[in-house]
């Protein structure tokens, strides 16, 4: 199974919805981009600086060549802290070669659990683990290398914006009415009965919501049965006639 762009390419016809969600993401500036450029503030010695009679040409609190050195030196220190600094790249090859365990350059499910976290530092569950695997497994090796890592983290990462924008009172987790309102912007008009069937099924904890990790399967899952659905439905009238062995192809092919 291949992956989609953005949250899981929700771009759907009628009636199952035409309004991608992503449009409300903040654009944000590389760090130190926001900084000013180093010297603008320098002052310049000359006629603004001239002395009226009887005054003496020594009273300073510091020489002009005394603070240039001391703007020179702010400027090398803050060149050192930046270089110190490690790239995202390299943050994120640190967090890989962390959890491989067995140092084989490669991720297996279990380890690729360890690396995948929710908002309080739980790991992911095991299910979704297994979709993110299958999704971002591109060679099919049944293990998850560097490249294949920094695609499926950066996926994880924009579905980790959509959730916090969804998740309106910052509990953590998503309610029945949060997953509605995601629903429909992902332009799935599902009935009650069927989002409270969903809650039921992965509210691991029992509590009438679902953490972050249930949350990208169930979106994920609700892509991919659509999308199957729609192969069928070529009219988009929302029902379609399907054969038993169809109807097993269907389930089979999106496990």
């Amino acid at each position: 199974m291949s992956h989609n762009q953005g949250y899981g390419g929700y771009q759907q016809q009628q009636p199952y919805g035409q309004q991608p969600y992503g449009q409300q993401q903040q654009q944000y500036q590389p760090h130190g981009q926001q900084q000013q450029p180093y010297g603008q503030q320098q002052q310049h010695y000359g006629h603004q600086h001239q002395q009226q009679y009887g005054q003496s040409p020594y009273v300073q609190n510091q020489t002009p060549h005394n603070q240039y050195s001391n703007q020179y030196q702010q400027a090398v220190n803050y060149q050192q802290q930046m270089s110190m600094q490690p790239s995202p790249e390299a943050s994120l090859r640190q967090w890989f070669d962390a959890v491989d365990a067995d140092r084989s350059g490669q991720l297996s499910t279990d380890e690729l659990q360890k690396a995948l976290i929710n908002g309080d530092w739980s790991p992911f569950n095991y299910e979704t683990v297994r979709l993110m695997m299958n999704m971002f497994d591109t060679d099919n090796s049944g293990q998850i290398n560097f490249a294949e890592f920094s695609g499926l983290w950066k996926y994880i990462e924009e579905w980790r914006a959509c959730f916090v924008a969804f998740d309106q009172d910052k509990s953590g987790s998503i309610d029945f009415n949060e997953l509605k309102t995601a629903m429909r912007s992902f332009g799935y008009n599902l009935t009650d009965d069927f989002l409270k069937l969903l809650i039921k099924k992965y509210d691991r904890k029992g509590r009438g919501n679902v953490s972050f990790d249930n949350f990208v399967q169930i979106a994920v899952t609700v892509k991919s049965l659509t999308d199957a659905f729609m192969r069928i439905d070529r009219e988009g009238k929302g029902y379609a006639t399907i054969g038993y062995e169809q109807f097993l192809e269907l389930v089979v092919s999106n496990r």
